[in-house]
């Protein structure tokens, strides 16, 4: 017995649930949306069958139905916001994924031509349910109140001479309950029917596949790109702040000279640090946003890098045998991020007063830089660390260059390859 309770309230749900009633209102605005087709089919069907009253002659009705679903589906090849319009009622009213359904306008031929076959089943089918749900109620309704018609008819109402009998007034009120729940079946049905087609015709085409993956790969690629700025400046300048300030703290009372120097590059690097933010926060707000800070090169901010990583206490030894000002702008800004991030390792793992060798030289149309530190350990085994190293793998990748990197007798080594000449 509760098998067979549990089967009729989902059989009930199914009729006329809140889904199911969704389902009727989107099929009863097909049936709307489907009019004014008809009313063009009246004004082709009338004149071709030279009939002045289409109206009232059901055949001709349909006739002209038939007539207008194919100019339904020519409007939806000609305006491509037939698309989203149409997936977005199905998602609200048909209770379709989002995920599932195409939402920009029908651009190519195959979307287009889904789309028209959407739009004449939706109007179709929905005109026909239209049309069932405003005849077949008032019919019911007179069947069920028949008994009733039938004791209270004093004569003022002729009735059928098909109605003069007792069973036909006993089986009135039953009919007219099973006429109801017919129609209930029909536009449940075929309300789901076009939910199961919805994601088959207005669903998202291999174009629009390859479009969303590309514009997700773009928006990856912007995310990476701030995620590189952010840890190579940010980190670098709060690594370096923070082994100055412990410098400067050490000293405080025995070399008053250098703790001013400390502070001024504290000053120095903060400040630089607030500049380059605002630069990345502008390309993340407007792209390349006009009036920030330009990003910083080799061949202009390297001099700068260098005076404030050794006013950290860290003794830089830095070889230069390429001329950054004869770079292509894109390799110096790359190179200048590869060695901020290859000093701001070193003053994060090397530890104070250890020497580091920064070395750029061209070599075979490459621009070569090497940084080497004594290193107790390596950047992989710090907690949560190795972004860096990834970052600078990524700019190298990026302009077509290598990275190699790791820690040898007891000396770490970076070292970067990068084409002057290669892809952006």
């Amino acid at each position: 017995m509760p098998e067979t309770s549990y089967g009729v309230s989902e059989f009930a749900r199914f009729l006329f649930g809140r889904q199911a009633r969704r389902r009727w209102l989107h099929l009863i605005i097909g049936g709307a949306l489907a009019m004014p087709y008809v009313f063009v089919g009246q004004l082709v069907v009338g004149p071709a069958t030279d009939s002045r009253y289409v109206f009232n002659d059901l055949p001709l009705q349909l006739l002209s139905f038939a007539v207008g679903l194919p100019l339904a589906a020519v409007t939806a090849v000609l305006f491509p916001l037939t698309r989203p319009l149409e997936a977005g009622a199905v998602r609200w009213l048909c209770g379709v994924d989002r995920d599932r359904l195409a939402y920009g306008p029908a651009r190519t031929r195959d979307a287009k031509g889904r789309t028209a076959a959407w739009f004449t089943l939706h109007l179709g089918v929905g005109g026909i349910i239209s049309g069932m749900s405003l005849a077949v109620p008032p019919f019911a309704a007179f069947l069920v109140a028949l008994p009733v018609v039938a004791l209270v008819n004093r004569g003022w109402l002729e009735l059928p001479s098909a109605l003069d009998h007792t069973w036909v007034f006993a089986l009135g009120p039953v009919a007219g309950v099973a006429i109801l729940i017919a129609l209930a079946v029909c536009a449940a049905g075929s309300g789901a029917f076009l939910s199961r087609w919805a994601p088959a015709l207005l669903g998202p085409t291999p174009e629009d596949r390859l479009a969303a993956a590309e514009a997700r790969a773009a928006d990856l690629a912007v995310r990476n790109r701030l995620a590189r700025e952010l840890h190579d400046s940010v980190g670098h300048a709060l690594s370096a702040v923070t082994l100055q300030a412990s410098a400067a703290r050490r000293v405080l009372d025995t070399d008053p000279e250098f703790v001013r120097e400390a502070l001024a590059a504290i000053e120095d690097t903060t400040r630089r640090t607030i500049g380059e933010l605002d630069t990345v926060l502008g390309v993340l707000r407007d792209g390349d946003a006009p009036g920030t800070a330009p990003a910083p090169t080799l061949a202009a901010d390297l001099d700068g890098l260098l005076r404030r990583t050794r006013a950290s206490g860290l003794r830089v030894q830095a070889t230069l045998t390429a001329d950054p000002d004869a770079l292509p702008p894109v390799v110096s800004r790359e190179a200048y991020r590869i060695v901020q991030e290859g000093l701001s390792n070193a003053l994060k793992h090397a530890g104070d007063g250890v020497t580091v060798r920064l070395r750029t030289a061209v070599a075979d149309g490459h621009l070569e830089i090497t940084v080497e530190n004594p290193v107790a350990c390596a950047p992989e085994c710090r907690p949560g660390g190795g972004h860096g190293l990834r970052g600078i793998a990524d700019r190298a990748r990026l302009l077509g260059g290598t990275t190699q990197a790791g820690a040898t007798q007891g000396t770490w080594r970076l070292h970067v390859r990068l084409p002057m000449k290669g892809p952006a």
